[in-house]
């Protein structure tokens, strides 16, 4: 794996320098928001790390490399490319194999970031269970991923798109902690609650930190879901959500669109029905979980 590692000039620094380092996808780059707001976010992102005494690594696959850290042209170029593949585990190889353009998925984040030796990894939500999964079996790698890979994931929760009852039951089979930051229960990404409870809820970041560095100490294996709720100014109203959600849900079966491309798709029709305001709150929330996952990643460093 590591012939296929190459790390920015920061990453580097920062390993050298004992300093800790955050995750971070390509996938919400090329895949979850428009042009040129995609770009600005990632770089605020990353200034937000680091102005909580942690590096940012954005992993993305380019050239035939695993990049452990993106440059600001290298990012420029994946927020404006068209011909990015929406990289998971299964595509990671031929990828890496033809040096084609990958943008990393939480899965595909996860696997690559423990490779690298980072333990905290921020993203915007986690994959889930979706609805109808029953017959149609669509269920994220993200899930299988958390119950494999020793990596920790700053989420706003799972997108209200999913089945999020059938998403907790399946982390819980796998044995995925989920745990609460300041909140009794599972954010629903645009929105601050949901009717499921979390596991545990922790309201500080020393805590997660020690609870994950038991975790792996003890040799159980496999991330754990940290559920930070969206700031409140920028919550949406559950039931206007779930209206909007529901008629993309409807437009998605009538296009016959499936797989891989439900998500982006149904994420664009909620932008659209929603005059925007989805995406400046998809905004808000990575943005508020760079700033808990520094802090996470700090105290593990200290703690390590």
């Amino acid at each position: 794996m590591k012939n296929y590692i190459k790390l920015s000039e920061e990453v580097r620094t920062a390993k050298e320098q004992g300093k800790p380092i955050v995750a971070l996808e390509s996938t919400i780059i090329s895949h979850g928001m428009p042009y040129p707001q995609n770009v600005k976010t990632a770089r605020e992102v990353e200034q937000i790390i680091r102005d909580h005494g942690a590096a940012p690594a954005t992993i993305a696959i380019l050239d035939g490399k695993i990049k452990i850290g993106l440059s600001d042209d290298e990012l420029e170029n994946f927020g404006s490319s068209k011909d990015i593949a929406k990289t998971s585990r299964r595509d990671l190889p031929f990828l890496l194999a033809t040096g084609k353009k990958g943008a990393t998925t939480v899965a595909a984040t996860m696997i690559c970031a423990e490779a690298a030796g980072i333990k905290t990894f921020v993203t915007g939500g986690v994959g889930g269970v979706h609805r109808g999964a029953e017959t149609s079996m669509d269920i994220s790698a993200d899930l299988e991923e958390l119950a494999k890979t020793n990596v920790a994931v700053v989420c706003a929760g799972a997108k209200s798109i999913l089945d999020l009852g059938l998403t907790m039951e399946y982390l819980e089979t796998k044995g995925v902690p989920v745990m609460g930051y300041q909140t009794d229960v599972l954010p629903a990404f645009y929105t601050r609650t949901s009717p499921f409870p979390v596991n545990i809820r922790i309201n500080e970041a020393e805590t997660v930190a020690a609870t994950l560095k038991a975790k792996w100490d003890l040799n159980l294996s496999g991330g754990a879901v940290i559920a930070n709720p969206i700031p409140e100014e920028y919550a949406m109203d559950e039931k206007d959500i779930t209206a909007v959600i529901e008629t993309a849900l409807e437009e998605a079966r009538e296009n016959y669109v499936s797989g891989k491309d439900v998500t982006p798709f149904l994420l664009g029709k909620v932008k659209e029905l929603t005059d925007g305001k989805s995406l400046d709150a998809n905004i808000a929330l990575v943005k508020h979980n760079a700033h808990v996952g520094a802090e996470i990643a700090v105290k593990l460093a200290e703690m390590e």
